[in-house]
Parts: structure tokens; sequence; C-alpha cells
């Protein structure tokens, strides 16, 4: 007996797997909901760290990437550099300048970093050349690989910039770069060539350390540089902790919420393994005599009733294995766009790991139900049976029973009290399912919220583009969108960023046209261009307002938005890199005019990094408005209206088209199905929690509904009994569940935020109303009720006889 397989212990096990058949499916698919989540959050942790760390690796990154002014400090007091107390590889030094390339089609591309070398590199940033060569001749660039799709491809010419004798640029290759030393790279003859005009020619350098894995190593490595080179000489310098922090961020935020479904799917396991275990030893105990009767120890019986749990739970973990990889694969294609060549796919030990520990958690969780079955005693389990205790509940079948409810109701709402540990783990089951389903629905919407926040310019009805210098709409069309062509104009659409520059219209004659246009509501101006922010050694994204530009503003986090001049709004990226907060003052340089601007407000904007701003356009003289948003009135039609006003704008040399509904981020939308899809399975989980409890019961009182029957209790009375034996403990998980899942919200959101360098605004963390909670209340008691509906028409089927033979 003491063998497996073909012994007897093994017959025992099959045929325990095998009668169970309930109780094997609930274990089965709780297991691989569990293993599932935990695989998938898994995954994306070690995605949002080791690819970048093995890349960064591979290329020998830069701890330190620096712009010097080689006025300052020349080639020999550079060379000196390299032998710094702690340096351990230097490169360069590389010619580096700023460009503002064009599309051969008129498209803007937003200022790029260009940095000369020979050649891809070696000792530090050895770039990884996605595709075509190296520059070897005038007139050829390499792009950095993020801006690789359909609009820039191999071969692709681009201009300088928008000068007369700006020259053509071929683009023969794709690099990345895991420093992000460059988005452009040509040769060092290429670089001075074009470092004229607006562009100013400066040094990059390149170092390696031996200490730069803080942030406080490397502000030490970088006062040494500073020190050894003279006064003014360094101009700026980007530490590689601000880049993986940046290309981390984006699936870091995924982390919390896919952490709390495999809690949740965990925690729900164990209970619904325990509750499954325990009720197969209680319904079994004349199984359990009979088994030490004929010579079983209580070894044997402790190892049979445990591997009557692992046998589908192992089942179960291997398809939650291959379900969660599947899941994450969707996840790990959008984050391994941001390391390039590094292919991404769930580590070998998330695989390995999550299973075994899944097995573990339920092989302790069978043990202590297994153990009661060890202790029993075999004259004792063979004289009990599968008898309930009689005493128990009796004090709850007294107090149901003055209600003013049908005898067959009271009689349901009383009966989890003869099993009390049924009965919490029933409650349990339901109080996560409701947990699951209310962290879902305001997970749901607080990511509807943050898709709804982005981009707030594109929420207006129509857009009216004046193409003053500077620039449109701003960046964020250059990479997501192809331009949209105005409406009625017929002409096909343009390279992203072909609105950033229409030179030819009158913003005054453009905002006559919308005032006078019949239909309008209200409309601002915008305009979006670099700028530099003093203590901000890279540029920055500027729009500036103007008008009432309230219909268009960002979510506000804190403070206020822009009222009027002098005043600046910025996000929480920007407060955090420049250390600065609400009511301090910044020095903005826009169109060679610099101003001082006092911050009035934090911004829910997480585009290019956190590190734009956003300003009232009246506080720089020359600045113009290149855009205007406009708000239609009711019942105007925004497609006829931007039709109309596109037949006046267009001889001005400007344009209008209708705005399309945007289009859900990928991730948000991804992010919105999983988090579906997960809590179905946590909620079906918890129904098939509660229909193996019921099974249980009903099993356990058959003979007392055959009595209840012969004594004239119909089948839908049956029924009724049978559903409110769970229609309370429904109410007690969802009264427990909703207010659970409520704080669970407003503890991962705000997580979630951080993880994204970014604060939350209230409506983004604000989202359920009274009416959503006291329906996710009824939930619970809907899953309760679902779980209990087969084993209540079983239970009303079942003929009086055959009831009154089983006992």
């Amino acid at each position: 007996m003491t063998g497996f397989g073909s012994g007897a212990l093994g017959r025992v096990v099959r045929s325990g797997v095998g009668r169970r058949r309930v109780q094997t499916l609930v274990i089965a698919v709780a297991t691989m909901m569990a293993v599932a989540s935990a695989v998938v959050a898994g995954s994306l942790m070690v995605a949002t760290d080791a690819p970048f760390d093995h890349a960064f690796a591979r290329q020998r990154g830069a701890h330190l990437t620096a712009e010097i002014d080689p006025k300052r400090a020349g080639a020999a007091r550079l060379a000196g550099t390299r032998g710094l107390e702690g340096v351990t590889a230097s490169a360069g030094p590389f010619p580096s300048t700023t460009i503002k390339p064009v599309g051969r089609d008129g498209g803007h591309l937003p200022a790029l970093t260009l940095v000369g070398r020979t050649g891809p590199g070696k000792d530090v940033d050895a770039l990884d050349l996605k595709s075509g060569r190296w520059p070897r001749e005038r007139g050829e660039i390499v792009l950095s690989a993020s801006f690789s799709g359909p609009f820039l491809e191999l071969g692709s010419t681009l201009t300088s910039s928008e000068a007369a004798d700006a020259q053509t640029l071929t683009v023969v290759g794709f690099a990345l770069s895991a420093s992000g030393s460059a988005d452009v790279w040509a040769t060092p003859s290429q670089v001075r060539s074009l470092a004229t005009g607006d562009g100013v020619l400066t040094t990059q350098m390149l170092y390696r350390f031996d200490s730069a894995a803080t942030k406080a190593q490397v502000t030490a490595d970088r006062k040494r540089l500073t020190a050894a080179l003279p006064p003014g000489a360094l101009i700026g310098t980007q530490s590689w902790l601000d880049t993986k922090r940046a290309v981390d961020q984006g699936a870091a935020a995924t982390i919390p919420f896919l952490f709390a479904f495999g809690v949740l799917g965990l925690v729900m396991s164990v209970i619904i393994v325990g509750s499954v275990i325990s009720g197969a030893v209680g319904t079994g105990l004349r199984r359990i005599g009979i088994l030490k009767a004929i010579g079983f120890t209580p070894r044997e019986v402790v190892r049979a009733y445990v591997a009557q749990a692992l046998i589908p739970a192992a089942a179960g973990i291997a398809l939650g294995v291959v379900l969660g990889n599947l899941l994450a694969v969707p996840l790990l294609n959008d984050t391994e766009s941001v390391y390039g060549t590094v292919s991404l796919s769930v580590a070998w030990w998330v695989d390995v790991v999550v299973p075994a520990g899944a097995l573990l958690v339920v092989a302790v969780a069978a043990l202590v139900p297994a153990l009661r079955a060890g202790r029993l005693r075999t004259v004792e389990a063979i004289a009990v049976g599968r008898a309930p205790r009689t005493t128990r509940g009796q004090w709850a079948h007294r107090a149901a029973g003055r209600l003013p409810l049908p005898r067959p109701v009271t009689y349901g709402l009383a009966s989890p009290f003869a099993h009390p540990v049924r009965a919490i783990a029933m409650v349990l089951a339901v109080t996560f399912g409701t947990v699951a389903a209310t962290f879902a629905v305001g997970l749901t919407q607080s990511l509807n919220a943050v898709a709804s926040a982005q981009d707030p310019e594109e929420s207006a009805d129509v857009t009216a583009i004046s193409g003053a210098a500077g620039s449109g709409p701003g960046p964020a069309r250059v990479q997501k969108e192809p331009q949209r062509a105005p409406a009625g104009s017929g002409r096909a659409p343009a390279s992203p960023g072909a609105n950033e520059q229409q030179p030819s219209a009158d913003p005054d004659a453009v905002r006559a046209a919308i005032a006078a246009q019949p239909g309008t509501a209200s409309y601002y101006g915008t305009t979006t261009g670099d700028a530099t922010v003093t203590g901000v050694s890279r540029t920055v994204r500027a729009t500036l307002y103007q008008g009432d530009s309230r219909t268009g503003g960002y979510e506000m986090i804190a403070g206020h938005w822009i009222t009027g001049r002098g005043q600046v709004v910025v996000p929480t990226g920007f407060l955090e890199r420049t250390g600065t907060r609400i009511g301090d003052s910044v020095r903005v340089t826009f169109q060679k005019e610099t101003v001082s601007l006092r911050i009035v407000g934090e911004a829910f904007d997480t585009s290019d990094d956190g590190m734009r701003v956003h300003a009232d356009l009246d506080s720089f003289a020359a600045a113009e408005p290149a855009a205007f948003h406009i708000e239609v009135e009711p019942g105007v039609s925004p497609v006829e209206y931007a039709r109309k006003l596109a037949e006046v704008v267009e001889p001005l040399g400007g344009h209008a088209f209708a705005e399309s509904a945007p289009e859900g981020e990928n991730m948000i939308v991804l992010l919105e199905a999983m988090a579906a899809l997960l809590t179905l399975m946590l909620v079906s989980v918890a129904g098939l929690g509660v229909l193996n409890s019921v099974v249980l019961d009903t099993r356990e009182r058959v003979h007392d509904l055959g009595v209840c029957k012969a004594l004239g209790m119909s089948p839908r009375q049956t029924v009724s009994l049978v559903l409110a034996s769970v229609a309370g403990i429904g109410v007690v998980g969802g009264l427990i569940g909703v207010p659970a899942g409520f704080a669970l919200h407003g503890y991962v959101l705000p997580v979630m935020g951080e993880a994204a360098g970014t604060g939350l605004p209230p409506s983004v963390l604000d989202v359920y109303d009274g009416t959503q909670l006291v329906l996710l209340g009824l939930a619970g008691v809907l899953v309760a009720l679902l779980g209990a509906t087969a084993p209540a028409g079983w239970a009303a089927k079942v003929r009086t006889a055959t009831a009154l033979r089983t006992e």
C-alpha cells in the first residue's frame, strides 16, 4: 500500500479524484488562474529591469554623457579626463550639434541631437546597428531605432533644416544606443558642416566609472569631471540612471496591478483548495474509517488526500503556465520596442519558480485538513459516517424561524451555521471575487480617465492651422499618427509632423475667420516648439496657450491651470528632475526670448518623459499661435464646420480639419483587457468555490431534503431553500469585498502612477459613485447565487424515495 501508481494508495487517489469531479475542477481552475497571473507579473517584473541592464552591459553603455564647450576645453584637455579617479573607460571627443530635419513633403521632426562618429564604437556605447550600415560619405546619417517606421525607412531623405541652403540627408541605417547618447549619427566632418546658423557645435564625451550604481555616486563622478575642466566648459550631462528610469517606466506601471491580481488569485487558491479538501474529509469520514480498518496508516491517509489535491492542481498549474505565457507575449512585445535588439520573452526561471511555488502552496493548503483525516479514529469515523452534527446551528434555525419569511427560505438562511468553517470559506471566496470585480471596475475607469486626459488639445471639435513659425499641435503626433488632411481638401495625408510648418497664414486673419464663423462656441490658440530651461541640460518641449484654454488644459494634480501671463504649468517629472515645486520661478527661453515664469500647477502629462512646459503665449512677445482649437455649438456638425472654415482659411495659407475621436493607447487597451480577463477568472473561481460547498451541503442533507419532500415541499421551494443558504453569504461577502476592493484601488493606483513617474489627478483616482458600489455589492450576492444554481436544480429534481434511501 505504500506504492503509488497501480498500488492500493494509487487506486484510492485516482478514485477520489474521479468521484469528486466538481472539487477537482475547482482546484484546477483556481490554481490555473493564480499561476497565470503570477507568470505575467513575474515576466513583466523581469522585463522592466533585466533587458536594459543586459543591453547596457553588452554595449558598455556610458554612465555619464557629457556635453562640453570646445572653445573652453580642447582635445588635449579632454584627453586628461580619461585618467580621472574612477574612470574605467571613455570615448570621444565627438562633434555634436542640434538639427531640426524636415521631410521631403515639409513634415518636421523635433529637434534632434546629431553626433559625429567614425563607427558604432567599441569601448563605450557600442551601438547596435539594427539595420543598414554606418555612414561613409557626406549626406549619410544613421537614425535612432525609435524613429524606424513606415514614414522613415532605409533610403528615406531629409533636409537638415528649412533653410534654403539646407543639406540633403539620406538614412542609411538605424541604430540603438542603450545610453541614449544621440538621436542621429553621421561622420564627424558632416556634423561640423551642419553646425551653422542656429546650430552650435559642442563636444560629446562618454565615460564609464567603477562606481555609478546610485545617484549619489554619479553625482560624485560628475563633480570630479567638473573640477577637472575649466570653469563653464561642462555645458550639461546625462546620467545613465535617468535613461534607465525612462525606459523602465513604461511596463513598470503595470506591475502593481498585476501583482494585486496575482496575490488575490494566490489567496483565493489557498482558500478554495483548503475548503475542498476540508469538505472531502468532512463528507468522507466513513470512507476514511474503512480505509483505516483495512490497514491504511494515518500517514497514508494524509498522503492520499494531499495527492487528491495535487493531481488537479498540477494540471491547473500546467495550464496556468501556458496561459500566463500567452498573456505575457503582447505586453512583452510592447516593451520589446524600447530595448531594440533585446528579445523579450518569459524568463525560464519564472516558468520554473512560479509552478514550484504554486505546487508548494497547494500542498500546504491541503495538508492541514488532510492531517485531520489522518488523526481520525477508525471506530469514530465509521460510526459518524457522513451525518452532520445535529447540534450545530440550532440557534440560527430558531432565530431565522422568527423572520416573516417562508419556511424554506428561513431554513436555507440558517443552514450555513451547521458548517461554520465551510461557510467562512464561502464568504472568503465571494469576498475575494467581489474585491477583484470592484478593483477591476475602478481600474478600468481610471485607465479610461488616463486615456481621455492624454493630448487634451485633440479633444477639440475642430483644429485650424495658421502655421506660425514655431510649430503646430506638437510632437505627440510625430510618432503616433499620420497628419490628417484638411477637411474637404481631397489631399492625401501628409507625413507625421507636416502640420508643424505652414508659414504663409496670418494668425490674426485665421483668428478673425474663426470668430466670424457661425457655430463657433469657443476657441484658443497654441504654438509648440523646443525651449530651454535654466538648469536643464536638454531641450524641453514647450506649448504656449492664448485665450481661455481651460477646455484644452491638462488634468491638474495640484495647483491650477494657466490663467494669465507669467504662469507655467509643468508635469511631475519636471518638478522631480529640476527640484522645483509650485510657487517657484523658472527661466524659459523660447524662440530666443527668455522670460521668468512662475510654476502655478502640476499637470498630469507623461509625454516626453515628463519634461514639458505649458505656459501663457502672451508671456513671450514674439510668439504667435500656430493652431486654434475650436469647440462648436451644440447641434453643429464639426465636419461641416471644418469644411466651411477651410474654404475661408485655405486661401490665407492655413487649413482646418475636424478632430476624430482619439484611439485608445495600446497599453491601456491591453491592461483593460487583462483586467477583465483576470477578473472573470477570479469571479469564476469564486463561483466554483460556492458551487463546491453547496454540492457538499446538498449531498449531506439529501436525506433531510427527502423528508421535506415527503411532507409536501415542492421543487420550487427546494430551489429557494438551496439558494437562500448562500444568499446571506453573498450579502456578507459583498459588504466586505466592496470596501476592500475600493481600498485596494486607492492603494494600487498611486503606486502605478509613481512607477510611471507621475502623480495622479482626482479624475483618475475618484472614479466610483454610490450606485456602482451598491451594484458591486449585489454582484457578491449574484456570484453566490450563480454558484448554487446547479446544485439547487439537482436537489429539486432528486426523487423523494431516492433521497430517503440515501443516508
